[in-house]
């Protein structure tokens, strides 16, 4: 297979993911412990959908600037800086429109500044420079240096304390932002400022695999590529959790090697079932989510607050709830329908070839 040939098995990751990203968050009432996730250390298979999406983010940064063959270009750098402008700005109309839509147009006294888009709008942002004006040589040494750098942020800063007056991520976020601005479910804000340190260098760990796709010559060293690097990066962060223990709150060290590890040896399964074993029938579902992955996962985060606002997820609960006793079925239940129900969406885009690239 030719380098430049794309890879089915790197949509379906994406389109798992979002698929995934969606389904856990929009569980109705009770749900099951393994759909929500984790109150402080500790991981749940809920807590590997975003890092999952991050590093699919780091493979497809690479795979995408190197056809200008990282040239950093007017033409490049013009579309790498609006693409950010962009993607934090969505982040925000979302915050927004969760208060607008109540009646609430003129909420930014309260406008929570950080969350999921701001996120990836700066890793991408960050990372995307990176490759245009680093060697890439230094991509392993810098995600060290950022973790490292991390670590001492946490160690000294009682950055794994759940006591917002002393942990320095949550004092950091309250001064420069102030509390109205910020997440209020936890001690700290999970998309907070520092955070991002150890959030771009996860997306490093997915551009370092993307460059590993690239230059491995065929699909089944690519494979035995993407296995070494998920195995190491695994047992390395289990090892790691001893002392600094996995945590998605404040996206700890030993919590983006595992996530990024697992992540990878996912690719690496998929990659050898999909594009080794051509065994894909069962990937349709997963590619229309994968295709337009951001524009879906935007428009689920819309379509949530809509309908539960004009009290449509309600009764669809209610129904389902009247059917299903059990209430933690029920809320898996609803979550599979709006899961379904963005499918739709996706499926209407997806025959008619529209690709909404963000």
């Amino acid at each position: 297979m030719s380098n430049s040939q794309r890879l089915l098995s790197l949509d379906i990751l994406r389109g798992i993911t979002v698929a995934g990203m969606i389904l856990v968050n929009n569980g109705w009432g009770e749900s099951f412990e393994m759909l929500g996730h984790s109150e402080w250390n500790g991981m749940t298979p809920c807590d590997l959908v975003f890092p999952f999406f991050l590093f699919i983010m780091g493979i497809s940064c690479y795979l995408s600037l190197v056809k200008s063959e990282f040239k950093p270009t007017p033409k490049v750098i013009r579309r790498i800086i609006k693409r950010t402008v962009l993607l934090f700005a969505i982040g925000l109309f979302i915050n927004w429109f969760d208060h607008a839509i109540e009646g609430n147009l003129l909420c930014f006294g309260h406008l929570r500044i950080w969350a999921v888009m701001q996120r990836i709008a700066l890793c991408y942002g960050i990372v995307s420079l990176f490759a245009l004006f680093c060697n890439h040589k230094y991509t392993i040494p810098v995600i060290i240096g950022l973790l490292v750098i991390y670590t001492a942020i946490l160690v000294l800063g009682n950055g794994y304390a759940e006591d917002a007056s002393v942990n320095v991520l949550a004092q950091v976020d309250l001064n420069l932002f102030g509390y109205d601005h910020l997440y209020h479910k936890g001690p700290v804000d999970p998309e907070g400022l520092l955070g991002t340190i150890s959030s771009v260098a996860h997306v490093l760990l997915g551009f370092y695999c993307g460059r590993l796709i690239r230059q491995k010559e065929t699909i089944e060293q690519k494979v035995i590529a993407l296995f070494v690097v998920g195995t190491v990066l695994v047992i390395g962060g289990y090892l790691l959790s001893y002392g600094l223990p996995l945590n998605k709150r404040i996206w700890s060290p030993s919590y983006v090697m595992a996530t990024c590890g697992l992540a990878s040896l996912l690719q690496a399964f998929l990659m050898y079932v999909i594009d080794i074993q051509k065994k894909s029938k069962w990937t349709a579902f997963f590619h229309v989510f994968g295709v337009n992955a951001l524009a879906l996962y935007v428009s689920s985060e819309l379509l949530a607050i809509f309908l539960g606002n004009i009290g449509w997820s309600t009764m669809v609960y209610d129904g389902i709830h009247a059917v299903i006793s059990p209430l933690k079925w029920a809320s898996l239940a609803y979550a599979v329908y709006f899961v379904l129900l963005n499918f739709a969406i996706g499926y209407v885009l997806y025959r008619k070839k529209i690709y909404i690239k963000l």
